[in-house]
This record gives structure tokens, C-alpha cells and sequence, in this order.
């Protein structure tokens, strides 16, 4: 070992969180100017967008910092499938956040969503191909005043 790097251990090092906990990567910034050009895309061409943050190196400081920026909207759903999804508006028309889990309640994915409604909303085209025979189904099966709807 050379004499310089003997001194090495005894250099006191800290390691500084940002307010609220949790790591901070510093790419919290440049998602939002990534959220600003899909923003334009959607407006000119109408082309969605959706930015993968679990696949990037994200920590939760820089998920809190976007988060509180980008503010809380109207609109909150939640889908149980495989898990619970929860869709959240954000303050920024257009822009939602989507957070996937699995049935033990672990993260699978988190999105951005730049888009006038989440794809995970929308209504899959192959299950529109039965929803006249369900919905004949029920009628056949119902009777006026007072029979129980088909779950």
C-alpha cells in the first residue's frame, strides 16, 4: 500500500440525506424537463409518454422532491390486479403517477404517465368483444323490482 492511500481510513466521511429521508440521485430534475417535452408531444402530436422511475437510479429523495413538485390533482384510482395499482393525478394536467405492487405489497414499478387518461384505465379492446353477450347475460337473468344483479 503506497503512503498516500494509508491515510484513506482515518478521513472522516459523512453522508448527507436530503430533508425527508432517503436517497437522492439528483435526477429528479432532469425527469421533470423530460415530463415538460412529453407535455409539449402530447399537446402537438398526442403521443403519450410513460418514464419508467424504478428502472433508473431514483432514490426515494428524488421521489419525494418530484412528487411534492409536481403536486397532487383531482383524480385517484385504484386497481386491484395482481396487486394494487394506485393512479394518481398530479397538479400538472396530463401528468400522472402510477405505482404498481404485488400482492405482498412490494413495488414492482413506478411511471410517470404523460397522458390524457393512464393506460392501465382504459378499457382492453379484446374484452369489449364480450361485453354485449355479458351484458344480455345479466338482462336475461334479471327481473324487474327486485332481483339481485350478477356479480
Amino acid at each position: 500500500m503506497s503512503a498516500t492511500m494509508s491515510g484513506l481510513p482515518s478521513i472522516p466521511v459523512q453522508v448527507e440525506t436530503p430533508a425527508g429521508g432517503g436517497a437522492c440521485h439528483g435526477n429528479a430534475l432532469a425527469i421533470l424537463h423530460e415530463v415538460r417535452h412529453a407535455l409539449e408531444r402530447l399537446i402537438s402530436t398526442g403521443e403519450a409518454t410513460r418514464i419508467d422511475l424504478h428502472a433508473l437510479p431514483f432514490g426515494a429523495g428524488d421521489e419525494a422532491w418530484l412528487t411534492a413538485l409536481l403536486g397532487t390533482g383531482e383524480v385517484r384510482a385504484t386497481i386491484e390486479a395482481l396487486g394494487p395499482t394506485s393512479v394518481q393525478e398530479t397538479a400538472i394536467p396530463g401528468v400522472w403517477l402510477v405505482d404498481y405492487h404485488n400482492a405482498e405489497g412490494q413495488r414492482l414499478a413506478l411511471h410517470l404517465e404523460i397522458t390524457c387518461i393512464p393506460g392501465i384505465l382504459r378499457t382492453q379492446c379484446r374484452e369489449l368483444d364480450t361485453a354485449v353477450a355479458t351484458l344480455d347475460t345479466r338482462l336475461g337473468a334479471a327481473t324487474p323490482g327486485g332481483s339481485r344483479p350478477l356479480s
